[in-house]
């Protein structure tokens, strides 16, 4: 899993690898806290988040297929600011994010493992199995364990499939005709627009693993047209997986029934539609979805972080520790991860997560507009585009969380700024030095 390969990666292989990451954990982490903004009209957030996210992919598509590399976003923003406060500052939030959606997938892996015991829903085993998951994790990144490495593309097959065996399952079980795709319940007078466009924040979490497709744009064959391609391809296979998930669920559950149980939706709508059994395999593949997404999102991160460690963008200390950089990294984010799984809930985390994200993706693509539009051949007004769509979501997801749950806000906030003024601190001792 570790080794650098050019053209090792083909366009069928970057399209399992985007959709992989993307699809599963987050559907079951997100979906409830998505239908908690939005209603009955849940399903068709997701597919304006992929709309959102399909402008977003524009900046990151123009630059990967100019320079594919293996550096993905820490490259683009080498390449728009140099070696900066800005480039390290974004780089740091994009892994925060990252981190934050392992410790998300923690504790949906532990809210639906419990699905099969009869233990309450705010049981400390709900952290404590997240906890277990990240160790395990770790564990096997450690060792290099050669069968993860062999098996993961094997997961993701299983973990996609499942999916869509659940989706299409659910909609045979409610008898599902195409007159059912408008919502019978269309009151919409408990949402604001606020509180829907808050909702596709949230959306858009579960379509950012096409970043992945960029981190490893050296090793995809005719990497030039095929990092874009697969993208897209991905985008696309993620929003019908996706709308057809959230219409099963929709088709089954009430609203109420779906916030109430909005840390383990799909588990609760398995129940009526299939019984003791269906419940079973969901919570089955809910398992292997969040085990297989948890080890190589830590993988990742930890790549990530040693990229940034050489490029001199982020400091290091060894503690003492032997090995690698890369060893050390994974190390230091499992720690994070444990933390905000032990202390924060699935709708804090998921909150966090988005803000992080939001404000990368945000700089990227003033980046991309200010200094490499020209030379990557890129459209400004679809870059500004979506630099505006990211501002708009942002703007009214934190209006809403303001008033709802003003600490995740004012945490998200602190973070962002402690990262600046760290990077900014770093850089310059690093320059006097």
């Amino acid at each position: 899993m570790d080794d650098y390969k050019e053209d090792s990666l083909t366009l069928k292989g970057a399209v399992a690898l985007g959709t992989g990451v993307m699809i599963g954990a987050g559907i079951f982490a997100l979906l409830g806290q998505v239908a908690e903004l939005s209603g009955t009209w849940f399903p068709y957030i997701f597919i304006v988040g992929a709309i959102i996210s399909g402008f977003s992919s524009y900046s990151y598509i123009k630059v990967s297929n100019a320079y594919p590399s293996a550096g993905g976003i820490a490259m683009i923003l080498t390449k728009a600011y140099g070696k900066t406060t800005i480039t390290a500052a974004a780089s740091v939030l994009m892994a925060l994010s990252m981190v934050i959606n392992e410790s998300l997938v923690a504790r949906t892996f532990g809210s639906y493992t419990l699905q099969l015991f009869d233990v309450e829903k705010d049981s400390i085993w709900v952290p404590g199995l997240g906890v277990a998951l990240l160790i395990l994790a770790y564990i096997i990144n450690v060792a290099g364990n050669k069968v993860i490495g062999k098996t993961s593309q094997f997961m993701a097959f299983v973990k996609i499939v499942g999916i869509l065996i659940f989706a299409l399952g659910g909609l045979w079980a409610a008898q599902f005709t195409t007159s059912d795709l408008v919502p019978e319940s269309t009151n919409t007078e408990n949402y604001s627009v606020a509180s829907f466009i808050g909702a596709m924040a949230l959306s858009i979490l579960a379509y950012k693993g096409f970043t992945t497709i960029t981190n490893s744009g050296g090793e995809i064959t005719k990497p030039h047209k095929n990092v874009g391609r697969s993208i897209v391809i991905s985008l696309i296979i993620c929003t019908v997986v996706y709308f057809l998930v959230a219409t099963a669920v929709n088709s089954r559950l009430s609203i109420s029934e779906i916030v109430s149980a909005k840390d383990y939706s799909l588990a609760e709508a398995a129940r009526p539609a299939f019984g003791d059994y269906g419940l079973y395999f969901t919570v089955g593949i809910a398992i292997v979805a969040t085990i297989s997404g948890v080890i190589a999102s830590i993988f990742a991160v930890s790549r990530m972080t040693a990229m940034l460690t050489d490029m001199e963008l982020i400091p290091h200390s060894h503690f003492g520790m032997s090995g690698s950089v890369q060893k050390h990294m994974l190390l230091y984010i499992v720690v994070i991860a444990i933390v905000l799984t032990i202390f924060f809930d699935l709708s804090r985390i998921a909150s966090m997560g988005a803000i992080f994200y939001l404000v990368m993706d945000m700089i990227i693509h003033w980046g991309v507009f200010k200094h490499l539009r020209k030379d990557v051949k890129a459209n400004g007004v679809i870059l500004i585009s979506a630099l505006l769509l990211d501002l708009i979501v942002l703007t009214a997801f934190v209006w809403i969380k303001a008033s709802s749950d003003l600490f995740v806000v004012i945490v998200s906030a602190i973070g962002v700024v402690i990262v600046f003024a760290g990077e900014k601190w770093f850089l310059h001792w690093k320059k006097s030095e």
